[in-house]
Protein backbone atom coordinates (compact mmCIF):
# COMPACT_ATOMS: atom_id res chain seq x y z
CA UNK A 1 0.00 0.00 0.00
CA UNK A 2 1.37 3.81 -0.88
CA UNK A 3 1.88 5.84 1.89
CA UNK A 4 0.00 8.61 1.97
CA UNK A 5 1.31 11.93 0.95
CA UNK A 6 2.19 14.24 3.86
CA UNK A 7 -0.43 17.44 2.32
CA UNK A 8 -2.94 13.91 2.81
CA UNK A 9 -5.38 13.79 5.80
CA UNK A 10 -4.00 11.40 8.27
CA UNK A 11 -6.46 9.20 9.68
CA UNK A 12 -4.50 9.45 13.42
CA UNK A 13 -4.30 13.28 13.02
CA UNK A 14 -8.50 13.35 12.56
CA UNK A 15 -9.62 16.53 14.71
CA UNK A 16 -12.22 13.94 15.82
CA UNK A 17 -16.37 14.03 16.36
CA UNK A 18 -18.49 16.22 18.33
CA UNK A 19 -19.68 13.86 19.99
CA UNK A 20 -16.88 11.81 20.99
CA UNK A 21 -16.41 7.88 20.42
CA UNK A 22 -14.67 4.78 20.96
CA UNK A 23 -12.42 4.47 17.54
CA UNK A 24 -13.12 1.15 15.37
CA UNK A 25 -10.74 -1.32 15.78
CA UNK A 26 -10.74 -2.12 11.68
CA UNK A 27 -12.13 0.53 9.79
CA UNK A 28 -10.24 4.25 10.03
CA UNK A 29 -12.03 7.34 10.93
CA UNK A 30 -13.21 8.23 7.28
CA UNK A 31 -14.05 4.61 6.51
CA UNK A 32 -17.39 4.56 9.48
CA UNK A 33 -17.80 8.21 7.67
CA UNK A 34 -18.32 6.76 4.39
CA UNK A 35 -20.08 3.61 5.83
CA UNK A 36 -22.76 5.96 7.76
CA UNK A 37 -23.60 8.00 4.85
CA UNK A 38 -24.27 4.89 3.11
CA UNK A 39 -26.79 3.46 5.18
CA UNK A 40 -28.22 6.60 5.62
CA UNK A 41 -31.68 7.08 4.76
CA UNK A 42 -31.38 10.48 2.46
CA UNK A 43 -28.83 8.47 0.39
CA UNK A 44 -31.20 5.68 -0.05
CA UNK A 45 -33.32 8.44 -1.36
CA UNK A 46 -31.32 9.88 -3.93
CA UNK A 47 -32.81 6.68 -5.94
CA UNK A 48 -35.74 8.62 -7.30
CA UNK A 49 -34.54 12.05 -6.98
CA UNK A 50 -33.88 13.61 -10.20
CA UNK A 51 -30.07 14.55 -12.30
CA UNK A 52 -31.58 15.84 -14.99
CA UNK A 53 -34.30 14.29 -16.37
CA UNK A 54 -37.63 13.93 -13.87
CA UNK A 55 -38.00 10.00 -12.95
CA UNK A 56 -41.15 9.55 -15.32
CA UNK A 57 -39.90 11.41 -18.08
CA UNK A 58 -39.86 9.81 -21.51
CA UNK A 59 -40.82 6.42 -22.44
CA UNK A 60 -39.61 3.30 -19.93
CA UNK A 61 -36.97 1.98 -21.52
CA UNK A 62 -35.03 4.92 -22.51
CA UNK A 63 -35.92 6.73 -19.02
CA UNK A 64 -34.36 3.85 -17.03
CA UNK A 65 -31.58 4.83 -18.67
CA UNK A 66 -30.78 8.29 -17.32
CA UNK A 67 -28.91 9.12 -14.40
CA UNK A 68 -30.37 9.90 -10.84
CA UNK A 69 -28.87 11.89 -8.35
CA UNK A 70 -27.74 8.12 -6.80
CA UNK A 71 -26.33 6.93 -9.89
CA UNK A 72 -24.16 10.10 -10.26
CA UNK A 73 -22.92 10.67 -6.41
CA UNK A 74 -21.67 6.91 -7.30
CA UNK A 75 -19.95 8.05 -9.94
CA UNK A 76 -18.38 10.84 -8.50
CA UNK A 77 -17.50 9.01 -5.72
CA UNK A 78 -15.43 6.61 -8.12
CA UNK A 79 -13.51 8.86 -9.83
CA UNK A 80 -12.82 10.69 -6.51
CA UNK A 81 -11.27 7.05 -5.85
CA UNK A 82 -9.13 7.74 -8.68
CA UNK A 83 -7.83 11.03 -8.70
CA UNK A 84 -7.26 11.24 -4.67
CA UNK A 85 -5.30 7.52 -5.52
CA UNK A 86 -2.96 8.98 -8.25
CA UNK A 87 -2.33 11.96 -6.11
CA UNK A 88 -1.70 9.64 -2.78
CA UNK A 89 -4.53 11.55 -1.13
CA UNK A 90 -6.58 9.82 1.27
CA UNK A 91 -8.84 7.93 -1.15
CA UNK A 92 -11.62 6.71 1.42
CA UNK A 93 -11.90 10.66 2.72
CA UNK A 94 -11.93 11.93 -0.62
CA UNK A 95 -14.81 9.07 -1.41
CA UNK A 96 -16.79 10.48 1.72
CA UNK A 97 -17.47 14.09 0.72
CA UNK A 98 -18.28 12.77 -2.79
CA UNK A 99 -20.52 10.33 -1.09
CA UNK A 100 -22.16 12.65 0.72
CA UNK A 101 -21.79 16.17 -1.45
CA UNK A 102 -25.89 15.60 -2.97
CA UNK A 103 -27.85 14.51 0.29
CA UNK A 104 -29.27 18.11 0.63
CA UNK A 105 -30.75 18.02 -3.08
CA UNK A 106 -34.84 18.20 -2.78
CA UNK A 107 -36.64 16.33 -5.94
CA UNK A 108 -36.57 17.87 -9.12
CA UNK A 109 -32.74 18.58 -8.98
CA UNK A 110 -31.65 22.30 -9.39
CA UNK A 111 -35.70 23.44 -10.29
CA UNK A 112 -37.11 21.97 -7.33
CA UNK A 113 -33.95 23.55 -5.26
CA UNK A 114 -34.76 26.76 -7.21
CA UNK A 115 -38.52 26.84 -6.29
CA UNK A 116 -37.68 25.95 -2.65
CA UNK A 117 -35.29 29.03 -2.19
CA UNK A 118 -37.67 31.52 -3.59
CA UNK A 119 -40.31 29.79 -1.22
CA UNK A 120 -37.60 29.95 2.02
CA UNK A 121 -36.82 33.89 1.10
CA UNK A 122 -38.51 34.74 4.18
CA UNK A 123 -37.34 32.27 6.21
CA UNK A 124 -33.42 32.25 5.83
CA UNK A 125 -33.32 30.77 1.83
CA UNK A 126 -32.44 27.16 0.66
CA UNK A 127 -28.97 26.08 -0.13
CA UNK A 128 -28.68 21.96 -0.83
CA UNK A 129 -25.25 22.20 -0.02
CA UNK A 130 -26.22 23.71 3.61
CA UNK A 131 -29.04 21.40 3.93
CA UNK A 132 -26.33 18.15 3.39
CA UNK A 133 -24.71 19.35 6.66
CA UNK A 134 -28.49 20.01 8.38
CA UNK A 135 -29.39 16.25 7.44
CA UNK A 136 -26.13 14.91 8.74
CA UNK A 137 -26.07 16.58 11.80
CA UNK A 138 -29.60 17.11 12.33
CA UNK A 139 -32.23 15.22 10.38
CA UNK A 140 -30.87 11.41 10.11
CA UNK A 141 -31.69 9.75 13.48
CA UNK A 142 -31.18 6.64 14.00
CA UNK A 143 -28.30 6.17 17.29
CA UNK A 144 -29.04 6.64 20.70
CA UNK A 145 -26.53 9.22 21.61
CA UNK A 146 -26.81 11.68 19.62
CA UNK A 147 -28.80 13.70 16.42
CA UNK A 148 -27.34 12.57 13.31
CA UNK A 149 -24.00 10.85 12.02
CA UNK A 150 -21.73 12.21 14.36
CA UNK A 151 -19.24 12.63 11.19
CA UNK A 152 -15.81 13.81 11.73
CA UNK A 153 -14.72 17.32 11.38
CA UNK A 154 -12.62 16.70 8.28
CA UNK A 155 -15.98 14.93 6.97
CA UNK A 156 -18.33 17.91 7.53
CA UNK A 157 -15.72 20.74 6.55
CA UNK A 158 -15.24 18.94 3.14
CA UNK A 159 -19.10 18.57 2.74
CA UNK A 160 -19.32 22.38 3.61
CA UNK A 161 -16.18 23.97 1.62
CA UNK A 162 -15.55 21.61 -1.10
CA UNK A 163 -16.60 23.82 -3.94
CA UNK A 164 -14.48 26.93 -1.85
CA UNK A 165 -13.65 29.03 0.92
CA UNK A 166 -17.39 30.73 2.28
CA UNK A 167 -16.37 33.45 4.08
CA UNK A 168 -13.74 35.92 2.70
CA UNK A 169 -12.52 35.30 -0.85
CA UNK A 170 -13.42 32.80 -3.46
CA UNK A 171 -11.82 30.46 -5.72
CA UNK A 172 -12.05 33.30 -8.31
CA UNK A 173 -10.75 35.51 -5.87
CA UNK A 174 -13.59 37.95 -5.34
CA UNK A 175 -15.25 38.49 -2.33
CA UNK A 176 -17.89 36.07 -1.29
CA UNK A 177 -20.53 38.00 -0.21
CA UNK A 178 -24.13 37.66 1.43
CA UNK A 179 -25.20 35.84 4.83
CA UNK A 180 -24.24 32.35 5.65
CA UNK A 181 -26.99 29.75 5.14
CA UNK A 182 -28.87 29.17 8.06
CA UNK A 183 -28.46 25.41 7.77
CA UNK A 184 -24.44 25.92 7.49
CA UNK A 185 -24.32 28.98 9.93
CA UNK A 186 -25.89 26.59 13.09
CA UNK A 187 -23.14 23.56 12.21
CA UNK A 188 -20.41 26.40 12.02
CA UNK A 189 -21.82 27.80 15.13
CA UNK A 190 -21.69 24.13 16.79
CA UNK A 191 -18.19 23.29 15.84
CA UNK A 192 -15.70 25.56 13.63
CA UNK A 193 -15.42 24.48 9.74
CA UNK A 194 -13.12 27.46 9.50
CA UNK A 195 -15.27 28.89 6.49
CA UNK A 196 -12.67 31.37 5.36
CA UNK A 197 -10.28 28.49 4.16
CA UNK A 198 -9.35 26.00 1.15
CA UNK A 199 -10.97 22.62 2.10
CA UNK A 200 -8.33 19.92 2.16
CA UNK A 201 -7.35 18.07 -1.33
CA UNK A 202 -9.45 15.21 -0.68
CA UNK A 203 -12.39 17.64 -0.21
CA UNK A 204 -11.18 19.11 -3.20
CA UNK A 205 -10.76 16.43 -5.12
CA UNK A 206 -14.93 15.39 -4.62
CA UNK A 207 -15.84 18.95 -6.33
CA UNK A 208 -13.63 18.31 -9.24
CA UNK A 209 -14.88 14.56 -9.79
CA UNK A 210 -18.71 16.00 -9.54
CA UNK A 211 -17.76 18.23 -12.84
CA UNK A 212 -16.27 15.35 -14.46
CA UNK A 213 -18.52 13.08 -13.70
CA UNK A 214 -21.77 15.51 -14.77
CA UNK A 215 -20.19 16.73 -17.89
CA UNK A 216 -19.55 13.13 -19.23
CA UNK A 217 -23.01 11.66 -17.98
CA UNK A 218 -24.89 14.67 -19.27
CA UNK A 219 -23.89 14.10 -23.17
CA UNK A 220 -24.50 10.43 -22.80
CA UNK A 221 -28.07 11.01 -21.15
CA UNK A 222 -28.95 14.16 -23.46
CA UNK A 223 -27.94 11.77 -26.51
CA UNK A 224 -30.03 9.10 -25.47
CA UNK A 225 -32.63 11.69 -25.01
CA UNK A 226 -32.29 12.51 -28.19
CA UNK A 227 -31.74 16.24 -27.78
CA UNK A 228 -28.96 16.17 -29.96
CA UNK A 229 -26.99 14.17 -31.84
CA UNK A 230 -23.37 12.95 -32.44
CA UNK A 231 -23.03 15.08 -35.29
CA UNK A 232 -23.61 18.62 -33.71
CA UNK A 233 -21.17 17.69 -31.00
CA UNK A 234 -18.18 17.04 -33.47
CA UNK A 235 -17.59 20.78 -33.51
CA UNK A 236 -17.56 20.78 -30.04
CA UNK A 237 -13.43 20.64 -28.22
CA UNK A 238 -12.39 17.83 -26.74
CA UNK A 239 -15.40 15.57 -27.95
CA UNK A 240 -14.67 16.10 -31.64
CA UNK A 241 -11.23 15.01 -31.75
CA UNK A 242 -12.59 12.21 -29.38
CA UNK A 243 -15.04 10.48 -32.31
CA UNK A 244 -12.43 11.22 -34.78
CA UNK A 245 -10.14 8.82 -32.99
CA UNK A 246 -12.46 6.27 -32.55
CA UNK A 247 -13.40 6.31 -35.84
CA UNK A 248 -9.88 6.24 -37.44
CA UNK A 249 -9.22 3.30 -34.93
CA UNK A 250 -12.48 1.24 -35.89
CA UNK A 251 -13.96 2.35 -38.96
CA UNK A 252 -17.94 1.25 -39.34
CA UNK A 253 -18.09 0.89 -35.58
CA UNK A 254 -21.71 0.27 -34.32
CA UNK A 255 -23.46 3.47 -33.48
CA UNK A 256 -23.35 2.32 -29.91
CA UNK A 257 -20.04 1.21 -29.50
CA UNK A 258 -18.63 4.45 -30.93
CA UNK A 259 -20.77 6.82 -29.18
CA UNK A 260 -18.84 5.05 -26.03
CA UNK A 261 -15.55 4.43 -26.92
CA UNK A 262 -15.81 8.44 -27.87
CA UNK A 263 -17.10 9.54 -24.81
CA UNK A 264 -15.13 7.56 -22.38
CA UNK A 265 -12.08 9.34 -24.38
CA UNK A 266 -13.36 12.16 -23.22
CA UNK A 267 -13.65 11.24 -19.64
CA UNK A 268 -10.13 10.25 -19.66
CA UNK A 269 -9.21 13.32 -20.92
CA UNK A 270 -10.82 15.20 -18.51
CA UNK A 271 -9.33 12.99 -15.29
CA UNK A 272 -6.00 12.59 -16.74
CA UNK A 273 -5.99 16.60 -17.05
CA UNK A 274 -6.38 16.93 -13.33
CA UNK A 275 -3.96 14.52 -12.21
CA UNK A 276 -1.12 15.94 -14.66
CA UNK A 277 -2.02 19.52 -13.26
CA UNK A 278 -2.22 19.20 -9.26
CA UNK A 279 0.96 16.63 -9.58
CA UNK A 280 2.58 19.46 -11.32
CA UNK A 281 1.53 22.16 -9.21
CA UNK A 282 1.97 19.83 -6.04
CA UNK A 283 5.55 19.48 -7.09
CA UNK A 284 6.49 23.21 -6.95
CA UNK A 285 4.66 24.23 -4.14
CA UNK A 286 5.62 21.08 -1.84
CA UNK A 287 3.27 21.62 0.64
CA UNK A 288 4.38 19.68 4.10
CA UNK A 289 0.99 19.22 6.03
CA UNK A 290 -2.52 19.75 5.05
CA UNK A 291 -2.99 23.03 6.82
CA UNK A 292 -0.87 24.64 4.02
CA UNK A 293 -3.20 23.26 1.09
CA UNK A 294 -6.13 25.04 3.21
CA UNK A 295 -4.23 27.94 3.39
CA UNK A 296 -3.23 28.54 0.03
CA UNK A 297 -4.89 31.40 -2.32
CA UNK A 298 -6.57 28.68 -4.13
CA UNK A 299 -7.92 25.24 -5.16
CA UNK A 300 -4.76 23.23 -5.90
CA UNK A 301 -6.92 20.94 -7.80
CA UNK A 302 -8.27 22.08 -10.60
CA UNK A 303 -7.94 21.50 -14.41
CA UNK A 304 -5.81 22.93 -16.61
CA UNK A 305 -6.33 26.60 -18.53
CA UNK A 306 -6.99 25.20 -21.92
CA UNK A 307 -9.20 22.00 -20.72
CA UNK A 308 -11.48 24.60 -18.37
CA UNK A 309 -11.82 26.78 -21.61
CA UNK A 310 -12.79 23.88 -23.50
CA UNK A 311 -14.99 22.64 -20.34
CA UNK A 312 -16.80 25.87 -20.64
CA UNK A 313 -17.80 25.36 -24.09
CA UNK A 314 -19.52 22.00 -23.70
CA UNK A 315 -20.98 23.41 -20.95
CA UNK A 316 -22.82 26.29 -22.55
CA UNK A 317 -23.48 23.97 -25.59
CA UNK A 318 -25.14 21.49 -22.84
CA UNK A 319 -27.38 24.52 -21.38
CA UNK A 320 -28.78 25.30 -24.46
CA UNK A 321 -29.69 22.07 -25.86
CA UNK A 322 -30.45 19.82 -22.81
CA UNK A 323 -31.08 21.96 -19.63
CA UNK A 324 -32.55 24.48 -21.23
CA UNK A 325 -34.29 22.09 -23.98
CA UNK A 326 -38.43 22.68 -24.97
CA UNK A 327 -39.15 19.26 -23.14
CA UNK A 328 -36.94 19.97 -20.13
CA UNK A 329 -38.65 23.57 -19.96
CA UNK A 330 -42.25 22.13 -20.31
CA UNK A 331 -41.09 19.66 -17.19
CA UNK A 332 -39.11 22.36 -15.22
CA UNK A 333 -42.51 24.37 -15.11
CA UNK A 334 -44.42 21.44 -14.16
CA UNK A 335 -42.88 20.48 -11.44
CA UNK A 336 -42.29 23.85 -10.00
CA UNK A 337 -45.72 24.49 -9.86
CA UNK A 338 -45.70 21.36 -7.44
CA UNK A 339 -43.10 22.75 -5.34
CA UNK A 340 -45.05 25.96 -5.02
CA UNK A 341 -48.32 24.03 -4.27
CA UNK A 342 -46.75 21.66 -1.80
CA UNK A 343 -44.43 23.90 0.51
CA UNK A 344 -47.57 26.76 1.33
CA UNK A 345 -50.04 23.41 1.80
CA UNK A 346 -48.14 21.86 4.24
CA UNK A 347 -47.61 25.17 5.71
CA UNK A 348 -50.97 26.07 6.22
CA UNK A 349 -52.17 22.87 6.98
CA UNK A 350 -48.96 20.58 8.94
CA UNK A 351 -51.67 17.84 9.37
CA UNK A 352 -51.83 16.87 5.75
CA UNK A 353 -47.84 15.68 6.79
CA UNK A 354 -46.87 12.54 8.40
CA UNK A 355 -47.88 12.43 11.95
CA UNK A 356 -44.57 12.80 13.33
CA UNK A 357 -44.08 15.92 11.26
CA UNK A 358 -47.41 17.08 12.12
CA UNK A 359 -46.79 17.00 15.68
CA UNK A 360 -43.86 18.48 15.45
CA UNK A 361 -44.84 21.40 13.50
CA UNK A 362 -47.73 21.94 16.22
CA UNK A 363 -44.75 22.26 18.89
CA UNK A 364 -43.32 25.56 17.14
CA UNK A 365 -44.68 29.13 17.67
CA UNK A 366 -42.39 30.46 15.47
CA UNK A 367 -43.19 31.04 11.59
CA UNK A 368 -39.83 30.57 10.73
CA UNK A 369 -39.06 27.64 12.68
CA UNK A 370 -42.25 25.92 10.72
CA UNK A 371 -41.06 27.31 7.78
CA UNK A 372 -37.55 25.27 8.12
CA UNK A 373 -39.65 22.39 9.32
CA UNK A 374 -41.73 21.91 6.20
CA UNK A 375 -38.69 22.17 4.14
CA UNK A 376 -36.98 19.31 5.58
CA UNK A 377 -40.10 17.45 5.07
CA UNK A 378 -40.52 18.85 1.09
CA UNK A 379 -36.89 18.53 0.91
CA UNK A 380 -36.57 15.17 1.85
CA UNK A 381 -39.14 13.81 -1.04
CA UNK A 382 -38.50 11.74 -3.44
CA UNK A 383 -39.94 12.57 -7.13
CA UNK A 384 -42.22 10.11 -7.52
CA UNK A 385 -43.00 10.73 -3.97
CA UNK A 386 -43.71 14.38 -4.51
CA UNK A 387 -45.70 13.90 -7.68
CA UNK A 388 -48.10 11.27 -5.52
CA UNK A 389 -48.45 13.57 -2.67
CA UNK A 390 -49.66 16.73 -5.36
CA UNK A 391 -51.79 14.07 -6.77
CA UNK A 392 -53.32 13.09 -3.66
CA UNK A 393 -53.91 16.67 -2.41
CA UNK A 394 -54.41 18.71 -5.47
CA UNK A 395 -55.80 16.63 -7.98
CA UNK A 396 -58.34 14.23 -6.45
Amino acid sequence: MTALAPYACQPDQSRGRLFPEKLSTFRSPWQRDRDRIIHSSAFRRLKHKTQVFVEHDGEAWRGDYFRTRLTHTIEVAQVARTIAGALNLNTDLAETVALAHDLGHPPFGHTGEDALAVLMEPHGGFDHNAQALRIITRLERHYADYDGLNLTWESLEGIAKHNGPLVGTSPTGGPVTGPLPYALAEVNAAWDLELHSNASAEAQVAAVADDVAYNHHDLHDGLRAELFTEAELSDLPVIGPAFAEVDALYPGLDPTRRRYEALRRVFGVMVEDVIAVAQNRLAGLQPRHVDEIRAMDGPIIRFSKPLYQNIKAIKSFLFQRMYRAPSVVVERESVTRMVNDLFPHYLAHPEAMPDQWHQAARALNDETERARLVLDYVSGMTDRYAIAEHQRLFRR
